[in-house]
């Protein structure tokens, strides 16, 4: 596994807020939320830089992370109300840490996304 800031903290080297874990999916706050809840959820075992970088047989795996943020979201009660889940793409789509992450965010209405900044 690469040495990004998430094997780090999936070695417990760099502290984390984690409010999710199984055998293969590790959920943490994250440290600069855009929303009142905002949750990552990153694969254990395998440190896929980006999701362009996914080969079919880890398709599996980053539908555990989608798994992983909807059981989080029923649990701590938001699903009903909504949440949005987001996955970055290199550098433009606004992806820091290369190793594959899906962004949970939740807790208020959040509008409209995707506009150029």
């Amino acid at each position: 596994m690469t040495d990004t800031i998430f094997a780090r903290i999936i070695r417990r080297e760099v502290p984390a807020t984690i409010v999710y874990e199984d055998e293969d999916v590790l959920g943490f706050k994250d440290i600069a939320p855009q929303a009142p809840v905002h949750v990552l959820f990153i694969p254990k075992h395998e440190a896929i830089p980006t999701l362009d970088d996914v080969r079919p047989e880890q398709a599996v795996l980053v539908g555990k992370l989608v798994l992983a943020a909807a059981e989080y979201a029923r649990r701590e009660g938001f699903a009903e109300d909504g949440y949005r889940v987001v996955m970055n793409c290199r550098e433009h789509a606004g992806q820091t840490v290369f190793h594959i992450h899906l962004h949970l965010l939740a807790g208020a209405p959040l509008g409209r996304f995707g506009t150029p900044g």
